[in-house]
């Protein structure tokens, strides 16, 4: 299941560790890399290249949140829905999501180009609330602005209120 280009980066990673544990969570993203999610054979294959079991390396994918355990859309939003982000308005930024994609939390849009996910903390208080989608993150948002965010990409780009 991983690619020898695979099993060299996650080698590489390992050396740069004391413990090949050390070096599960970088397999993990290096497996789910090209597939966009960690199959339960990708798991296990990433767990051999770590040395740990199974068992651990699925309590490790499951803690992140950015190791994705099922398939997931083009493009990942993941809303923040901490006490800083929740008080600022997340709440609002969920429902104009849910409304927009016609899911729900958890889900994937049927064309498979998002999937709406809660995160635990994004780390941006100060510009709450806040998503991170594709790995940029967004802050001081309203849903008209993560609407407009959500066109851009739908047209191909990112919008413009990406925090750099």
């Amino acid at each position: 299941m991983l690619k020898d280009e695979e099993r060299r980066r996650i080698e590489a990673e390992a050396r740069r560790y004391p413990s090949r544990r050390a070096a599960l969570s970088e397999a993990l993203m290096i497996a789910q890399e090209s597939r966009g999610w960690v199959s339960d054979e990708a798991l296990a294959e990433a767990a051999r290249e770590a040395g740990v079991s199974v068992a651990s390396a699925e309590s490790v994918a499951t803690f992140y949140e950015l190791v994705y355990r099922r398939p997931v859309g083009a493009h990942v939003v993941l809303v923040c829905d901490s006490v800083s982000c929740w008080i600022k308005g997340s709440a609002s930024l969920v429902d104009a999501l849910e409304a927009k994609l016609g899911i729900g939390l958890g889900g994937t849009t049927s064309d498979g180009l998002f999937t709406l996910l809660p995160a635990g903390c994004l780390g941006l208080c100060e510009a709450a609330p806040a998503v991170l989608i594709d790995g940029e993150v967004y802050g001081d948002l309203t849903p008209q602005k993560l609407d407009a965010i959500i066109d851009g990409i739908r047209g191909g780009g990112h919008g413009d209120a990406a925090l750099r």
